[in-house]
Parts: C-alpha cells; sequence; structure tokens
C-alpha cells in the first residue's frame, strides 16, 4: 500500500545527588547529535504509523531500538517513501538547518488533516545563518513560509549516552500510551511529512513547499522532549476531537 504523495520541530544540593561519573558522559559531536535525531525522526513516523493504525497491524515487524521493541513498517513503498525522506533530512539536519518535522495523518475519503505530530528542534551549536524557514515536502501543493527568529536557548548539562536513549525511550513509552486519549481514526487514513528548512536550503527537484496543515480547532498535548549538548526536541501532538 504506497503512502500518498507527501507535501515537500536547578539548583539541587550538591551534596545530595551522587556525582555523575563523567568518565561514562560522552559528549556526541553536532554532527553526531543530528545523525541521532534523525533517527528518532525516522523511528517516529514508523511508530506513528503503526500506533494510529494507518497502515495495517500485520505490515510492520518488531526490531529492537532504545531498549524497546519498535515497530517498523515492512511495506516495501512506505519504507522507500521514508527512506527518500530521511535521506534528505539527514542532510538538513548535519547543516542545522531544521527547526521542526511534522506529520500529519489524513482521512483519505475527506481530505481533513485529523492528527499532526511536530517535532520541534532547537540548535544549540548553529551554523551561522537563519533568516526564515518553510516546510518542505516531496511534491508541492500550495506555498507558506514561516519567518522565524530564533532564541539561543543554553546547552543543556552533559548526559551519558544511556540518559539520552532513555528520555528517547521515554517518548516512544508516551507515543505508545497515546492511544489512551486520541480518538479512534474512522475511514482510510494517509500520511504527510513536513520538514520545515531554512529559506536558503538545497532543496531537491521533487520537494516543494507546503501549506502547515494545521488542525483548526482542535486539541493540542504537549508531549516529552529530549536533548543533546548540541539539540533538543519537543514533541507536540494535535487532533481533531470526534464529532
Amino acid at each position: 500500500m504506497a503512502p500518498a504523495a507527501a507535501a515537500a520541530a536547578a539548583s539541587a544540593d550538591a551534596a545530595a545527588a551522587p556525582e555523575k561519573d563523567k568518565s561514562k558522559v560522552h559528549k556526541l559531536s553536532l554532527k553526531g547529535s543530528a545523525k541521532l535525531v534523525a533517527e528518532f525522526f525516522q523511528y517516529s513516523i514508523h511508530t506513528i504509523l503503526f500506533q494510529r493504525g494507518v497502515y495495517p497491524a500485520e505490515d510492520f515487524s518488531t526490531v529492537k531500538k532504545y531498549g524497546l521493541n519498535m515497530l517498523v513498517s515492512s511495506d516495501d513503498q512506505v519504507r522507500a517513501y521514508i527512506k527518500k525522506i530521511m535521506s534528505q533530512l539527514d542532510k538538513w539536519m548535519v547543516g542545522g538547518k531544521i527547526s521542526k518535522l511534522v506529520i500529519v495523518i489524513t482521512n483519505k475519503d475527506t481530505g481533513e488533516h485529523v492528527e499532526r505530530w511536530q517535532f520541534d528542534v532547537q540548535i544549540f551549536a548553529k551554523p551561522p545563518k537563519t533568516k526564515s524557514s518553510k516546510s518542505k515536502t516531496p511534491s508541492s501543493s500550495s506555498t507558506t513560509t514561516e519567518n522565524t527568529t530564533p532564541q539561543q536557548p543554553p546547552p543543556p548539562a552533559e548526559k551519558t549516552e544511556a540518559e539520552i536513549q532513555s528520555e528517547i525511550a521515554a517518548i516512544f513509552r508516551q507515543i505508545t500510551a497515546s492511544v489512551t486519549f486520541l480518538p479512534q481514526l474512522a475511514g482510510d487514513c494517509t500520511f504527510n511529512v513536513l520538514v520545515y528548512a531554512d529559506a536558503d536550503s538545497d532543496v531537491p527537484v521533487e520537494w516543494g513547499d507546503s501549506d502547515a496543515k494545521e488542525i483548526a480547532g482542535g486539541e493540542r498535548v504537549q508531549l516529552r522532549g529530549f536533548s543533546t549538548a548540541s539539540h533538543r526536541v519537543d514533541t507536540l501532538v494535535s487532533y481533531r476531537l470526534a464529532d
């Protein structure tokens, strides 16, 4: 089943807490951190497609990642589509070009956007430059530009690789648990992936500008995030309440 052409985010008493073993702190380089974030996005797409029933459960297989059993699509066309997105996403992440990634679930029959998963990206060590960003997707339908004036947030405290992996695992557990409050999707659905990239980014010819595909009047729930020495990713889901 092919996905639709997508239209192309303390002051505590030191004596009270055990001192962190600095020998176990692995500070990721900017490039290493970018690859980790991109990989997180890839597994997020697969997880959301499975958990929200966009494709049949039998189209997924289990892999071990982040200490969890993750479900990834085994459908050749879905995998090829995600691979195409990721090949460009990897380059933009390493170049510090991305401010957010969005996964939009749309009802095939009505064309209504019913769910929108947004991953906001903050970069603590960004290569110089940044005027505005556009939502990009493979194959365009309409155009929008989002002007951004990003604030440089303070970098987080150094973490061990195990701590970062634990934060990521907690996000996936929360995505899995979201089925308890998200309305059941009705009818056949498809998905679009939007990537908000800087306006001066090199864009492949098969990608184009897209509208934001917001859910008007939808409910919004802020989920967990994670951070490395170079990036912070925050997660937000918007959804339309069932009639």
